[in-house]
């Protein structure tokens, strides 16, 4: 066994060779170990994540899938898997070798997250369970698919939650109105609104916009970038989806209200951007301009369902609106059908029209 003791300071050290993914041999040198064992079970565990075999632990197989599958994600949702992977996944099978967890283990998991109980008594919602779920799927997907493991345990086990699409709460045009003249003493809060309900885009892109990314002549504004702010530091990362890189036609007093607006701002620079204010910031405003026009508290992301329900209402097609706003599939447009409640009752009327038509026709005949 490559196993050594250092003689000045009595600790282990692991050094051995190892074969990369061109075939040739490397050295490995580890040390710091305090005990021969830990230096033995280290040099083990590394020749199998380097020979690719499943008999290594789960928890060394999850460094592999960081490195080889997270890193080239979104920064933003890398941070999120991570956090799902150390927090919900790994304290239950880190230990284990990856080609011994069997279904049965992966229910016993599940049974422990539907247990979960907060200092509240709240459970875990469908959604976020079946997020959790997709994401241990997802690391042994990847084990069968680029280490030959024998079959992932997660699927066998079947999903656990669901997806649940929460309440679509809106304002009407009217509402919209009555609250924008609310907030109007603030022109940062009122120029961000005014985007985001005329627009329909999405708060990190709102945030993201620069000077450039208008085009005053055309009343276009290109959303092409997304602002996140993740552990203190601001970052500007791609849209959401690829759908979401878009040219929006704004209405033409939009276009000269951001005209006002970009002018208003001393030395403003082509890429800076020109809502330099927080998420936070823009939910006290939603507080402070519901309470004053005394319309219903919604979402910040609900201005943008009302922008949909607008758009709807106008006539425009699920198309139309779906590459206005950037949904990568149609079938997200269609979920907002139940935002119009008179809808049905406007089918029926016609229906009943349709009806007595066509027995004036028969009568008459």
């Amino acid at each position: 066994m490559p196993v050594y003791q250092n003689e000045k300071n009595k600790t282990w050290f692991v050094k051995c060779y190892y074969k990369d993914w061109q075939g040739i041999n490397r050295p490995h040198t580890k040390r710091g170990f305090l005990r021969k064992t830990d230096a033995q079970n280290y040099e083990r565990e590394f020749k199998l994540k380097k020979a690719h075999s499943t008999d290594m632990k789960f928890s060394d197989f999850i460094e592999i899938y960081e490195r080889d599958c997270l890193a080239r994600l979104k920064y933003n949702t890398n941070m999120t898997k991570k956090y799902l992977i150390k927090d919900k996944i790994l304290p239950y099978f880190e230990n284990r070798k990856l080609n011994e967890i069997t279904p049965a283990d992966v229910i016993e998991w599940q049974n422990t997250l539907l247990a979960y109980r907060d200092s509240k008594g709240h459970c875990y919602s469908q959604t976020y369970l079946k997020t959790i779920h997709n994401q241990l799927s997802a690391i042994f997907n990847y084990a069968c698919k680029f280490y030959n493991l024998a079959d992932n345990p997660a699927r066998k086990a079947g999903n656990m939650g669901k997806e649940q699409y929460g309440e679509m709460l809106f304002w009407t045009k009217e509402e919209y109105i009555k609250f924008s003249e609310s907030i109007m003493d603030k022109t940062i809060s009122y120029m961000a609104f005014e985007l985001l309900y005329w627009c329909g885009i999405r708060l990190g892109e709102l945030l993201a916009l620069t000077p450039e990314d208008f085009d005053l002549k055309t009343d276009t504004v290109s959303i092409t970038k997304s602002y996140q702010r993740l552990q203190g530091k601001d970052y500007i990362t791609d849209p959401k989806t690829k759908k979401s890189i878009r040219k929006i036609k704004m209405p033409h007093f939009l276009t000269e209200e951001i005209e006002n607006y970009i002018n208003s701002i001393y030395k403003l620079e082509k890429n800076q951007r020109i809502f330099q204010i927080t998420k936070s910031f823009l939910h006290h405003e939603m507080d402070r301009g519901c309470k004053l026009a005394g319309v219903k508290r919604i979402r910040i992301h609900d201005l943008r369902h009302s922008h949909v329900s607008l758009l709807i209402e106008l006539g425009f097609t699920p198309l139309a609106i779906a590459e206005r706003v950037g949904h990568e599939s149609i079938d997200i447009t269609y979920r907002y059908a139940h935002l119009f409640p008179t809808k049905g009752a406007e089918i029926a009327n016609k229906l009943d029209k349709e009806k007595e038509e066509a027995m004036t026709y028969v009568c008459k005949e």
